[in-house]
Parts: structure tokens; sequence; C-alpha cells
């Protein structure tokens, strides 16, 4: 039996589920989510409980299990207390600030990057520009637009200048002149 799976999720106060055959939506004060799951794996909702279960034990079924259910489990996660990431800019020069909803990084390349959020994303900055705070109710969407974020100037092993995780280590090298032999 799946450890995860068989974990009933919690509905808490002010969240309902409302269950479409393999079509899931969770409402919360936070908003609403909407996922179709895959046809094979059945859900219940009993005593403010959601529960998925499986058909058989095939390997197929089991892999399904425990993934079916730590979707549902963030859905109902980001519906009630939402999720939240930062990332953190380094670097002389680079920077981040808000134009209306629009995200604009300057990161020592040529012109100005400019990052549109989804409708369910939101973007703040504090600390002069150095601090990007990105918010959600989708867990997949806000690590996803982080990532990308990310990306456009991961930070580099020299100096660390760059787009990192608030709180990430990025293990610094030593350059040219810290090489010894001859």
């Amino acid at each position: 039996m799946s450890r995860i799976g068989k974990q009933p999720i919690e509905l808490p106060k002010g969240v309902s589920a409302t269950i479409n055959k393999s079509e899931v939506t969770v409402k919360g004060p936070k908003g609403e989510l909407t996922r179709r799951f895959d046809p094979d794996m059945t859900f219940k909702q009993e005593d403010g409980h959601l529960i998925v279960e499986r058909p058989t034990d095939q390997r197929h079924h089991r892999a399904l299990h425990g993934l079916t259910r730590a979707l549902l489990a963030n859905m109902v996660t980001g519906v009630s207390e939402g999720y939240e990431i930062r990332l953190e800019i380094r670097g002389t020069g680079y920077r981040a600030e808000m134009q209306g909803q629009t995200l604009k990084l300057a990161l020592g390349f040529s012109h100005d990057v400019l990052v549109e959020p989804p409708p369910e994303l939101s973007f703040q900055v504090e600390d002069r520009g150095a601090l990007i705070i990105i918010q959600s109710i989708d867990k997949e969407l806000i690590g996803q637009v982080a990532a990308d974020i990310r990306g456009l100037r991961p930070p580099e092993p020299y100096k660390g200048k760059g787009v990192r995780y608030l709180g990430e280590y990025v293990r610094q090298k030593e350059g040219k002149a810290g090489k010894v032999g001859g």
C-alpha cells in the first residue's frame, strides 16, 4: 500500500471539494483550483476528509496513487494558505522593480527583462529591489515561474552574482590566482 496515497487529506474550515469522476475542484478562501486526474483513480469525500483509492496493486497504479494524493493535498493547501517563494538578487547593478503588475529585472543584460505574471500569481519587490516575493495558490505554477526567473541569470560560482532562492547555498570557487603548480 502506498504510504502517501493511503493518507486521508483533511479539508480545513472554509475549504470545499467537488468531485466529478476524474476531475476535482477545490474552493477555499484564497481561490479555486480544478484539476483532471487519471481516470483509474477514485475519490471519496467522508466527514471532512478526501480519500484517494486505486483499482489494483499494479506498479503503475501504485505510482499514480501517491502522486494523485500529493497533487490533491497541494491544491487544498494552496486554496487555504497559499504558497510563497522568495528570490534574492545579488550583483552590482542587478535589481528588480514593479511596473504595474509586470516585474522589471535589470540583470546585467543590454536590456531590461520584463516578466508578465499569469492571472493566479502576484509579484512583490522588497529590500530596495534585491528581493522578489512570488505568491500564488498553485504550487506547480509558482515553482515553474520561480525557476524561469532564476534561469534568466543563475548564480555564478566565482562571484556569486545572479538570482537565487532565498537561503540557497552557492559554492564559491577560487579564480585563476588560486591555481597552484607550474
